[in-house]
C-alpha cells in the first residue's frame, strides 16, 4: 500500500506542461501501478504524486494520481483514450480524468434557506478563484429582499437566484429538478428541507449537504442554544453525501473545535457557524480536486 500525506494541488508543473488528475476504483490485482505510469511516460507525461488504497479486508484498488501533462504531445482526445483503455483493461467502476485549465469547470447550483453565512462563503470564495465551479443558479426557499448583500452579490455576478416557498404538501420539488439539470452536482447550504427519494433519483447525481455536529443529542429548534446551555465542549460539522436517510450519507469531511465556560452565545454561535463554512468549502474543494471514492455503502475514501 502506497499512501502519502494530502498536498496542494498544481504542486511546480514544469513549464510547458498543465497538471492531468486521474482518479481510479477497479478490482485489485498485479500491475496496476506500473500500467498506469507506463500510459502517462509513453506520452512524455511524469508522475507528480500517486495516493493508492487497498484495503485489507477487500480486493479492491482505489488512486488519485496528478501527472504532468503536455497538450501538444498529447491531445486531450488521446488522454481520454489511453485511460478508457486502462479502465477497460482492469475492469474499473471508475475511472475519471480531468486537466483542470483546458477542463471546463463543474456546473453546479446551491439551495439555501434563510442562514447566510454558508451561502455567502461559497459565493465569496467562488468570486476570489478559491472554487473552480461555475454558478448556475441559486434557490432558496426563503425571499431575501432586492438589497439584501445576498442579492446584491447575484446580481452584480448575473447569477440567477430563484424564490421556490415551500410547504409540506408541496417541496416545490419539479419546479427543483428543472432549475439544476445540467449541472454537475448540487450543494446545499444550510438547506432546510428534506430531499425526497424520487428527487435523488430523478437527479441522479451527486449531492453535497452541510449540517452542524451538535446533532444528535440536540435536536429540534434552536439546537445551538441546547447545546450552549448543556455546556458542551466540542462542537463540530459535517459535510456528506445526500442519500434518501435523513443525515446519513457518505461523509466527506468532517471537523471540529473546542469550546468552554468562556464562551458566551455569541462566540459560540460564530464558531459553529466558521466549522460549517470551512468543513463545506473544503468537501466541494476536494471533490471537484478528484480526491473522492464511494468506500462501501456508507463511507468515501478521502485522498
Amino acid at each position: 500500500m502506497v499512501s502519502l500525506a494530502r498536498r496542494p494541488l498544481s504542486a511546480a508543473v514544469p513549464a510547458g506542461n498543465l497538471l492531468g488528475i486521474h482518479l481510479f476504483r477497479c478490482p485489485d490485482a498485479v500491475g496496476i501501478v506500473a500500467k498506469l505510469s507506463e500510459c502517462i511516460a509513453s506520452r512524455g507525461g511524469n508522475i507528480h504524486s500517486v495516493d493508492v488504497f487497498v484495503p485489507d479486508d477487500k480486493p479492491v484498488f482505489y488512486s488519485r494520481s496528478e501527472f504532468t501533462y503536455n497538450p501538444r504531445l498529447w491531445s486531450r482526445h488521446e488522454l481520454h483514450k489511453d485511460f478508457l483503455n486502462l479502465s477497460r483493461c482492469f475492469n474499473a467502476q471508475t475511472s475519471t480524468v480531468r486537466v483542470p485549465d483546458l477542463d471546463p469547470k463543474y456546473n453546479i447550483s446551491i439551495l439555501a434557506s434563510k442562514q447566510d453565512h454558508c451561502l455567502f462563503d461559497l459565493l465569496y470564495r467562488w468570486q476570489e478563484g478559491r472554487l473552480p465551479v461555475h454558478i448556475n443558479c441559486v434557490i432558496s426557499n426563503h425571499d431575501r429582499p432586492q438589497d439584501n448583500h445576498v442579492r446584491r452579490f447575484l446580481q452584480r455576478h448575473g447569477i440567477p437566484y430563484h424564490y421556490l416557498p415551500t410547504a409540506p404538501a408541496n417541496k416545490r420539488e419539479k419546479e427543483i429538478l428543472e432549475l439544476i439539470q445540467g449541472t454537475d452536482f448540487v450543494v446545499l447550504a444550510r438547506y432546510m428541507q428534506i430531499l425526497s427519494e424520487n428527487l435523488l433519483k430523478a437527479y441522479g447525481k451527486d449531492i453535497i449537504n452541510i449540517h452542524h455536529g451538535l446533532l444528535p443529542s440536540f435536536k429540534g429548534g434552536n439546537p445551538s442554544r441546547q447545546a450552549f446551555s448543556a455546556g458542551v465542549k466540542l462542537i463540530g460539522a459535517t459535510s456528506h453525501f445526500v442519500t434518501p436517510e435523513l443525515d446519513a450519507g457518505p461523509i466527506i469531511e468532517q471537523m471540529v473545535e473546542r469550546v468552554s465556560h468562556r464562551d458566551t452565545l455569541q462566540s459560540f454561535v460564530v464558531k459553529s457557524e466558521n466549522l460549517e463554512k470551512q468543513c463545506l468549502a473544503e468537501a466541494i474543494k476536494s471533490y471537484c480536486e478528484l480526491r473522492v471514492l464511494p468506500y462501501e455503502l456508507r463511507k468515501t475514501v478521502v485522498f
